[in-house]
């Protein structure tokens, strides 16, 4: 029958030497025979599980996991449902970076994309990991053009509060109520009216005012903000 030393099986296999050697040193592939003179020598069989660790390793389980997938082969199925969960929550990982440099090439110019990757970084600073993925599909799901449509909404809003202001109106005035409610309501489409999302968003707001008002194009301190609290109190 044919035998293998160990410099011809990692030639076959593609593995190193240093690999071989490890695999033999804590039992997951060891060189049934040896030489008189002490060389390793591999049977057919230990090639086969040769290639069954190998095939287990590429589907992304640890060597300890591949010792028990060999020992026992009912621990196959669920170890195969756990390296499935793993590799879904990784593809929407990846889904979802992919989408979020999509956004980001999509017409920005050098500067634009430092701002927007600024921006990113102030956001995850107080967004959970979970709060962002909500957010972002609820917009993948409004598509581009609604939000689009809603920025322009809001824009038009930001316009018309701030002439109040400059008019001298009262926070309380029912225009300027009325005008609030719309402010919410559209923000709402955005966080789903979550609380935790809100208070995320008030406290980025609080702390990064500077940053944030660049982006979306309104002075920090021009009391916009404040003016529409006060028109919410008295709904």
């Amino acid at each position: 029958m044919t035998r293998w030393s160990i410099g011809d099986l990692a030639k076959a296999s593609g593995l190193t030497v240093r690999t071989l050697h490890h695999y033999d040193e804590i039992g997951l592939v060891a060189a049934s025979e040896r030489t008189a003179s002490g060389h390793r020598r591999y049977t057919p069989d230990d090639v086969r599980r040769l290639y069954q660790v190998r095939s287990l390793r590429q589907l992304g389980l640890s060597l300890e996991e591949v010792r028990s997938a060999l020992s026992r082969s009912d621990s196959l199925r669920p170890l195969f449902q756990a390296q499935l969960a793993a590799l879904t929550t990784q593809a929407r990982q990846v889904e979802a970076l992919r989408s979020r440099l999509t956004s980001l090439l999509d017409g920005h110019t050098t500067e634009s994309l430092l701002s927007t990757l600024e921006m990113m970084s102030v956001y995850e600073s107080y967004f959970t990991a979970d709060q962002l993925t909500d957010l972002r599909s609820r917009a993948a799901a409004m598509g581009p053009e609604a939000v689009e449509a809603l920025k322009t909404s809001w824009l038009e809003l930001v316009k018309q509060l701030r002439q109040h202001m400059a008019d001298g109106t009262p926070a309380n005035d029912p225009r300027v109520v009325e005008l609030s409610r719309q402010w919410d309501a559209l923000g709402a489409k955005f966080t789903n009216d979550d609380p935790a999302i809100k208070a995320a968003a008030q406290r980025s707001w609080a702390e990064n005012k500077t940053s944030i008002s660049t982006q979306i194009g309104w002075p920090a301190d021009d009391g916009l903000v404040d003016y529409v609290n006060q028109a919410r109190t008295a709904q």
